[in-house]
């Protein structure tokens, strides 16, 4: 297929991510009164941080911000090449709309964890079969002559299971993380936020190809829808996004970095560029790191147990910072802290070419430690430790 180019065009994705960002904030109220006419309720339980019964199915009103922006995006002369080269964004569309629904079912019913878990490989499925997977990845080994490190280039049967991988955790992961009033909302805005960057850094390296727009659509839809969900999410919650929100935005984040992994130019770097040429790896490992450090922690927790893996406790990352001593919202910012220190400074090391930049994170990083121990540090200095 031949390149088509045009110009980068950042104000049309700014245009579709406040429109998003509109349109969940004004269906978000009308959401939350039909779940509470349908009975979809969280009931405080035992592991739960809220006291009182809050409607949930929020997820369908970023759904519809998305989709909303998707549509704007198919009728903007800028961004509508994107869809005639590639058929990424609508698969992603495609995919959350199937697993928000899947959402929809188990916020009233309580679906059992071995059917979610059925349907999130559906919908990965349904990412593969639109051509959104995995193909290539630079390794450090293989290289010849002058060459350091080789493209690693996947076949479709073990780029299609790689992808399935990516998106059941990133799915798990969301879903997992998402205890405290605002956080998943926040954790995926940031996360949305840097991969959109990310993506269009690598629009500008393609010289505006056509082809390269889906990532950074994508992942503009789901930040804008992300931000305006959050007014009705923040502590304290009048609604929450339950399952068909937590887990449509792991899809979506897994939709978008995939898709972005397959507009590197592996040929404009020399071997000495390992972080650009790891980029894809670096972004997709930082933006998610948190809530899949979460993830991994609950299943070694829970196995060495005896437990399953699904099993639920109120052991997470966010449950130990209120252990600590923190208020719900300070943990939920501090949390944003730590995701966007690590999101965007992999992306600042991709983009930027400067030690200032590892400087800068270092310096982020001691930070937010020293403020996450702060209530600790109180404590040990009231007892005279």
């Amino acid at each position: 297929m031949p390149v088509v180019q045009g110009l980068l065009p950042i104000r049309e994705y700014l245009l579709v991510a406040l429109t998003a960002t509109a349109v969940t904030y004004l269906l978000t109220g009308v959401v939350r009164r039909v779940a509470i006419r349908i009975g979809a309720i969280a009931n405080p339980r035992a592991r739960d941080v809220h006291v009182k019964p809050i409607p949930r199915m929020g997820g369908v009103g970023i759904y519809l911000g998305i989709a909303a922006a998707m549509g704007l995006a198919h009728q903007l002369p800028a961004l509508s090449h994107g869809f005639d080269v590639s058929y990424d964004a609508v698969g992603v569309l495609l995919a959350a709309g199937v697993i928000s629904l899947i959402g929809i079912l188990d916020d009233r019913f309580e679906l059992d964890a071995w059917t979610k878990l059925a349907g999130q490989v559906m919908c990965a499925g349904i990412l593969v079969i639109f051509g959104v997977q995995w193909v290539s990845f630079w390794v450090p080994w293989g290289g010849n002559g002058d060459s350091i490190g080789s493209v690693l280039v996947l076949d479709k049967n073990q780029g299609a299971l790689l992808t399935v991988v990516m998106v059941v955790v990133m799915v798990n992961a969301m879903n997992f993380v998402d205890g405290l009033d605002g956080l998943a909302g926040g954790l995926g805005f940031i996360a949305a936020t840097a991969t959109c960057v990310f993506s269009l850094g690598l629009l500008d390296n393609a010289g505006g190809d056509f082809g390269s727009y889906p990532p950074a659509l994508i992942a503009a839809a789901l930040a804008g829808a992300c931000l305006g969900f959050l007014p009705y999410n923040f502590q304290p919650a009048k609604i929450f996004m339950g399952d068909s929100g937590s887990m449509m935005i792991g899809l979506m984040l897994a939709g978008a970095t995939t898709s972005a992994s397959g507009r590197v130019n592996y040929t404009r770097f020399s071997a000495s560029d390992a972080l650009a040429l790891l980029s894809p790896l670096v972004v997709v490992v930082a933006v998610l790191f948190v809530p899949v450090l979460d993830l991994v922690m609950a299943v070694v927790r829970r196995t060495r147990r005896g437990q399953s893996p699904f099993a639920a406790d109120k052991m997470h990352l966010h449950h130990r910072l209120l252990e600590i001593g923190h208020s719900q919202r300070r943990a939920v910012l501090l949390i944003y802290l730590w995701a966007g220190i690590l999101s965007f400074g992999a992306v600042s090391i991709t983009i930027f070419d400067s030690p200032v930049v590892f400087w800068a994170i270092g310096a982020a990083l001691v930070v937010a430690v020293l403020v996450s121990l702060v209530p600790r540090l109180r404590s040990r200095h009231r007892h005279g430790v």
